[in-house]
């Protein structure tokens, strides 16, 4: 067993173990101890319907059967991790994707068919949901850094730019949305101009905390749980994202060290956000660990 004077990895490990889904368990396996990606995509064809869209609290805050934007952008996630975001995988999901669209191409946070079925107070539900930012800029991104071609993206990517240009006041999970579809747009040149805006908006509405010792004194966005900030490493998961841009080397350097600091003695790391059912609050510790781990391995942390 791994005790509290072992590395963070192998304590993260042991938590994996304890606590995580069959899916965090092969991911974290595939990351970390060279495992095999088949038991991956194995563990997540779990989660998939019959219409392309994947369900079944795959996110944890949407439980259920019905296939979400949310779930499907979460499922692209995991196939972009293991190398296998290509192929009929990923045509099937862009045809669901396609049906499931608003007029203007791109998606919906939450679709009117999660009614009956529990879901995050925080995520709206909605008769004729709007298009939104924080559920196509990710998907969009993943595409196209990935060099998929389809004809979703077209109108999707247009979508994206226009609500990308159109961002004055924002949150930080709008934010990191937004870096996530920068970070793959094949407009190289916009995106940059585009993220040099969006660092100055960060800045000068207080939406990542600089100096982790001082987190008190910045704002929690309005609906965020008390505590729920954000920090550089949130928007700049790795140092190749635009959002490294931001932040100086310093103000990163901190915020790292503040990541790392926040394992726990159990090994995992912590939610900061409201934890509205037990399945979440149980489900969201291993995804927040694997992301801990994955950004501290991408600047070179040492892990163990």
């Amino acid at each position: 067993m791994a005790g509290t004077g072992a590395h963070p990895l192998a304590r993260a490990e042991h938590f994996i173990w304890l606590t995580a889904r069959v899916l965090e368990q092969r991911r974290f396996a595939h990351r970390f101890l060279d495992g095999a990606p088949d038991p991956v995509e194995t563990a997540l064809t779990a989660y998939r319907n019959e219409d392309g869209g994947y369900a079944h609290a795959l996110e944890p805050d949407l439980r259920g059967p019905v296939s979400q934007p949310l779930h499907t952008a979460h499922a692209l996630g995991v196939l972009d991790s293991i190398g296998r975001c290509e192929g009929l995988r990923v045509e099937r999901i862009c045809r669901y994707l396609s049906d499931v669209s608003t007029k203007e191409g791109a998606l919906p946070a939450l679709l009117p068919l999660q009614r009956g079925y529990p879901a995050a107070p925080f995520v709206p539900l909605v008769d004729d949901p709007p298009a939104e930012l924080l559920a196509t800029g990710p998907i969009v991104g993943l595409l196209h850094r990935n060099e998929v071609w389809h004809a979703w993206l077209f109108r999707a990517t247009d979508f994206c730019w226009s609500a990308v240009d159109a961002l004055e006041q924002s949150h930080p999970y709008e934010i990191e949305a937004a870096i996530a579809f920068l970070d793959g747009a094949p407009d190289r040149t916009r995106a940059e101009r585009a993220a040099d805006r969006l660092g100055r908006l960060v800045r000068g509405q207080r939406l990542a905390v600089l100096d982790p010792a001082r987190r008190a004194e910045y704002p929690v966005a309005p609906g965020y749980a008390p505590g729920e900030h954000h920090f550089p490493h949130d928007y700049a998961r790795t140092p190749g994202s635009l959002a490294r841009r931001w932040f100086t080397d310093e103000e990163l350097e901190r915020s790292l060290d503040h990541l790392a600091a926040e394992q726990r003695e159990d090994g995992g790391w912590p939610v900061n956000w409201r934890q509205w059912a037990p399945g979440t609050a149980l489900e969201g510790r291993p995804l927040v660990t694997l992301r801990a781990l994955e950004t501290l391995r991408s600047y070179g942390r040492p892990l163990g």
